[in-house]
Order: C-alpha cells, then structure tokens, then sequence
C-alpha cells in the first residue's frame, strides 16, 4: 500500500540531547539509549471514517518522536497499518450502501492527504491487513501448532472453527525476565480488562471460549462477508491484534523500540499484540511502549457514535490552514487529555501569525539559544507546550527588538534558522 509523501525535514546545526519517554508499563519516564538506530509501530486506522482530531492529535505525538530522534542523528524505521477489514468498517459499508473496498479506498487517501498536509512525516511501510494476509495466516497456524490457540465449536446460525488465542496458556508458556503474561503492558486488574475488552472489541461472553479475555486470532468465513485462503484455518479472515503483530515483526527489529497509539489501544489491542508476538518469536514486541491522551469537544468525549468528531478534512476545506490546525493539537502535552475549542483554534491561528510576524524582526544571534530551548523542552517526554512557549518567548523579544525595527529587518541567517527550527523540530511551516 502507497503511503504518503514527506516534505524534506531541515538539518539543524548540533543535535538533540537524549530522549525521556513516559513508558506505559513502567509508568514512569525513561532515557532511551541515544546511539543506534532506532524503530517505531505505531498503530493505524480502520478506514471508516475520515481523521477526525484524535487520530490527528495520535499521529502528530509520534512524529514528534520521529523528529526528535531524527535531529538526534538518528536513522528511523517506521511502520504503521491499517486495518481494512474489521467489523466497524463492513458495518459502515453496509448502512451507507457503498461497497467495503470503495468505502475503505476512499477514506485511506483522505487519510493520507490529512496527514500530508499537517507534515507528519510517512512511514517506511505502510501495510494493510488484505495485503498481510500471507503473513498473518502462517502466524495463526504456527499459534495452533503450539498449543496456544484453540478452536471454538459454533453456536445456532455460527460455524465451526473460529480461532481464538489462549491467554492463560500463552502466560505459562511464557519464561525470562522479559516474558509476556496477561497484564503486562496494561498492568491492569482484570475486572476493569473485562470492562475493557467489552468496550473495545471483544467478546468476553462468546460461548466455547476457554476464558473470557482470550482473543480472536481468525474469524471463519460467514454467509455474505469477505473471506480469504486460511491455509488450514479455513476461508476467514483475521482478528484485530494479529495483524499488527505480524507486521510489526515482519518489517521491524525484534524487539522495535517504541510501540505508540492512543491510550485507548493499550488495552486489549497493545495488550494482546505483544502476547502474540512474545508466543511467536520468544522476545518482546517492543522496548518502549507510549501513548497519546484522548481529544474531546468542548469537554465531552468525541464520538462516531455521538457525531461530534472534527474531522481535519472539513477544517481544510473550509480553508484552514494544516500549520495552524497542527499547533493548535501541539499546544498540550501528548500525552493529555484535552478538548478540541474554536477558542483554542483561534490562538493557535494568532500564534502562528505572530510568529510568522517576528520573523521579518529576527534579532542576530537568537535563533541558536532558541533550538537548544526546543530541543531541551522535546527532549523531556516529548514536552510540545514547553517547546511552544520558548518560540513565543523568542517571538516577542524579535517583535519588541527596537534594533530590528529602526532598520526595518532583522537578521536573516537568524529568519531562516527559526524557520528551519521550528518545520523541523515542531513540523510547523512559517
């Protein structure tokens, strides 16, 4: 699958300090090693419905990451999915009467000029379920082979066969210092992963399941629903988690070094991911795993569902530009929950004029102390806000210069090393 096209990201002079990450199982921040290369999964969407703020806000928080280790003289592998087959998206296709591929097609390349034109840098693979289908069944089998999955009898009007991953017996088959067991990423207690795994996809009361947490590695093939070759599982297609696995390890080091999403991901999806791959190949997933807050409007959650999702799509057609629509998600912490405002969009607006402003005024010799603000700010969990305040700081010194102003210029080594600074570090064009 075709991805997007990158903008040419500046090179700075110096280099960013070592990185401090908040790790969701360690729950704690830590300085990731800055020497070697280094490696990012970061997990897609299901193509039913446009980029709406929170994916947005998702993506933007991890090429953040990807700048940072970049300006570190860092060289980056990353990869992200997309799930273009799951039960949201063949739901959708079917209330709006337009076929799943169509639906599906159309809403991946809107996806992609979304984030073309708010600069998040493509990944290296860019890689659907459909196309990973020769990878995800052989995993499955290998899962069955092992003991570590099973089959589940059908239920009136459900066939025989679908496979669902053991979790109980994946945990014990699981040795080391490193080793996956239920819980190990989530750190959760398991009435609130009931809670969850209901919420998000699962299927604690399927009847015929060992345990009421195991989750869906393959889905036999039903009367009017896509299927495809499954080797010995039969025509099916695949569960949600699988697919990210099997990617991941495919086009990645094993371990990679950061696993990202939003926080809604760390259970089941991110949970379950790395027990697949841990039952696969005997090493963790990933080194790191990090995850973005959730964005609301005007204080209440954003839905599909409640239909109050603002969609990047519809803020570009109305003329918006994607600079201003990305500082105004830069403008809290990834990390954060926070609500999308027109109050917080127009200061996002009036910031990137004003400094967009104290360009022209640029004072000699500013520019360079202003990086090393940035890079310190990015540096400590990724902190955009701190980042934000600094240009601002520089922006109104440049506007209040009076040396800058009794000649009309400022200096223009400075005007264009902010410039490059800010596309760089921040993903901000001025």
């Amino acid at each position: 699958m075709k991805s997007w096209i990158s903008r040419p990201v500046p090179v700075l002079p110096g280099e960013m300090p070592a990185l401090r990450l908040f790790d969701t199982t360690e729950e704690r921040a830590v300085t990731l090693n800055a020497d070697g290369a280094k490696s990012m999964y970061v997990c897609g969407i299901t193509p039913y419905d446009a980029t709406h703020m929170g994916h947005a806000a998702s993506y933007v928080a991890f090429d953040l990451l990807n700048r940072a280790w970049r300006d570190g003289g860092q060289q980056v592998a990353y990869v992200q999915n997309v799930t273009d087959i799951d039960d949201p998206l063949l739901e959708r296709a079917e209330a709006t009467g337009v076929d799943w591929r169509e639906l599906a097609a159309s809403q991946i390349e809107l996806f992609r000029t979304d984030m073309e034109a708010l600069n998040v840098i493509a990944p290296d693979h860019y890689i659907g379920a459909v196309e990973a289908m020769p990878l995800i069944v052989p995993a499955i089998e290998r899962l069955l082979h092992q003991g570590l999955a099973y089959r589940v009898n059908g239920t009136p009007g459900e066939p025989d066969g679908d496979v669902y991953y053991d979790v109980e017996a994946a945990s014990k088959h699981a040795v080391g210092v490193d080793a996956w067991s239920l819980g190990a990423i989530s750190g959760l207690p398991e009435a609130e992963m009931l809670e969850l795994f209901a919420e998000r996809g699962g299927d604690p009361g399927r009847a015929g399941k060992r345990q009421a947490l195991d989750p869906l590695l393959w889905r036999v093939a039903r009367d009017g629903e896509p299927s495809w070759p499954g080797g010995e599982l039969g025509e099916g297609r695949p569960g949600w988690h699988i697919e990210c696995t099997v990617i991941a390890q495919k086009y990645l080091p094993a371990p990679f070094t950061v696993q990202g999403g939003g926080s809604d991901l760390v259970f089941p999806h991110h949970e379950m991911g790395a027990g697949h791959a841990y039952s696969l190949s005997g090493v963790p997933l990933a080194e790191h795993f990090a995850h973005a807050g959730m964005v609301g409007l005007d204080g209440e959650k954003m839905s599909k569902s409640k239909g109050n999702l603002v969609l990047v799509s519809k803020l570009r057609a109305a003329g918006e530009e994607p600079a201003a629509i990305r500082l105004a998600i830069l403008a809290h912490h990834y990390r954060s929950d926070w609500s999308w405002t027109a109050e917080g969009f127009e200061e996002a607006k009036a910031r990137l004029k004003r400094w967009r402003s104290a360009l022209a005024a640029a004072p000699a010799g500013t520019a360079t102390e202003l990086i090393g603000q940035m890079r310190g700010a990015l540096a400590d969990d990724l902190d955009a806000p701190a980042a934000l305040a600094a240009v601002d700081q520089w922006a109104d010194a440049a506007l209040n210069n009076p040396a800058s102003h009794s000649t009309g210029s400022g200096s223009e080594a400075d005007q264009a090393l902010v410039r490059d600074a800010v596309n760089a570090l921040l993903g901000v064009e001025l």
